[in-house]
C-alpha cells in the first residue's frame, strides 16, 4: 500500500473539511413589469383589455419578460420572482412565461403595490418595460401611476415610478440594478440612482416613439441583465433617510387621507417615518 508523506495528510486533513462545509451562493432576483416601457407600445389603449392590439402587446410583455428571465438564469439566478406589475396586475400571460419563475398576479391593497412579494432575501431587483413619470413632455404615455397625477415627491425628489419601487427596495437593502423603458425613463432612473444599467426600447416623442424590433429588445433585456447582475457589486440599494415628506399635486382631489393636509388647490402634504405608509397615502389620494 503506498504511504503519503505526513505533509500531504497534514494538508488533506485541513483542506477536506473546508470544502465540505462551502455552500453555492443563492441569487434571488426580482423583477417588476410594466407595459408602457415595451417595444412597440405608443397608446393607452395598447396598454387594457378595451383596446384590440392588447392581447399582442400582453404576449410582448410576456416575451420581454423571458428575455429578462433568460438573462437572469445565464448570470446564475437561483430564484426568480415575477411581479406583473400593470394595470389590473394580470397582464403577463401565465403559460407562456419562462418555468423557472413564479409568477405574482392580481391587484392588492397594500402599499407596495409593483413590488409586492419583494424582502430581505432578494439580491436584485429588475425593472422592464417602465416609463417617465407625468409631465414628461416627450416621455410615452408618461403618468405617475395615474393620469389624475400631476407630480409626487418626497423629500423634495420628484419620483416616476421606477423611483419610488426604488425606496421601497432600499427598505429591504436591495438593489435596482437593471431598467428597461423609453430613453426619458432610462435618463431619470441614471439621474436619480447613478449606478443602473438601462435598456432603452424606444425613443419617446410624446404622441410618438421610434422603436427597436421586438427581437432587437429582447436581446438587449437579455444581454443587459446578464451583465448586471455579474457585477452585483456596482450597485447600491437606493436609500431616502425619515421622515418622508410627501407633496402630491393631483388634477381631480379624491379621498382625503388621515393626517395629509391641503396646502392649496389640488396639492397634499403628507409626513411619515414609515415609507409604506406615505405609499398607502398616496395609493389613496392619487
Amino acid at each position: 500500500m503506498k504511504k503519503f508523506h505526513p505533509m500531504i495528510c497534514l494538508i488533506l486533513l485541513v483542506l477536506i473539511p473546508a470544502c465540505s462545509t462551502t455552500t453555492l451562493k443563492t441569487l434571488k432576483v426580482f423583477i417588476s413589469v410594466d407595459m408602457e416601457g415595451l417595444a412597440g407600445v405608443v397608446s393607452g389603449q395598447e396598454c387594457g383589455p378595451s383596446g384590440p392590439d392588447y392581447p399582442y402587446f400582453r404576449k410582448i410583455m410576456t416575451l420581454e419578460t423571458n428575455a429578462a428571465i433568460e438573462g437572469a438564469l445565464a448570470a446564475g439566478a437561483t430564484e426568480i420572482v415575477v411581479r406583473d406589475g400593470h394595470g389590473s396586475k394580470n397582464n403577463i400571460i401565465p403559460d407562456l412565461l419562462n418555468r423557472r419563475a413564479k409568477l405574482l398576479r392580481g391587484l392588492t391593497d397594500r402599499p407596495e403595490n409593483m413590488m409586492l412579494g419583494v424582502d430581505d432575501s432578494f439580491q436584485a431587483v429588475l425593472l422592464i418595460g417602465y416609463h417617465a413619470k407625468a409631465g414628461t413632455d416627450q416621455g410615452v404615455i408618461a403618468h405617475t401611476s395615474t393620469g389624475n397625477v400631476v407630480d409626487f415627491s418626497v423629500n423634495d425628489v420628484s419620483l416616476p415610478e421606477a423611483g419610488y419601487n426604488a425606496i421601497i427596495a432600499g427598505l429591504h437593502n436591495v438593489p435596482i440594478v437593471f431598467v428597461s423603458g423609453d430613453n426619458w425613463i432610462c435618463a431619470q432612473v441614471k439621474a436619480m440612482l447613478g449606478e443602473v444599467e438601462v435598456f432603452e426600447t424606444k425613443t419617446g416623442m410624446r404622441t410618438a416613439e421610434l422603436g427597436l424590433h421586438p427581437d432587437e429588445v429582447r436581446e438587449g433585456i437579455r444581454q443587459g441583465v446578464t451583465g448586471a447582475l455579474r457585477n452585483l457589486g456596482r450597485y447600491s440599494p437606493y436609500k431616502m433617510h425619515p421622515p418622508y415628506n410627501m407633496v402630491l399635486k393631483v388634477k381631480t382631489e379624491k379621498i382625503f387621507y388621515p393626517g395629509a393636509t391641503r396646502s392649496e388647490n389640488g396639492v397634499f402634504t403628507f409626513t411619515s417615518s414609515d415609507f409604506l405608509e406615505v405609499m398607502d397615502a398616496f395609493n389613496k389620494m392619487k
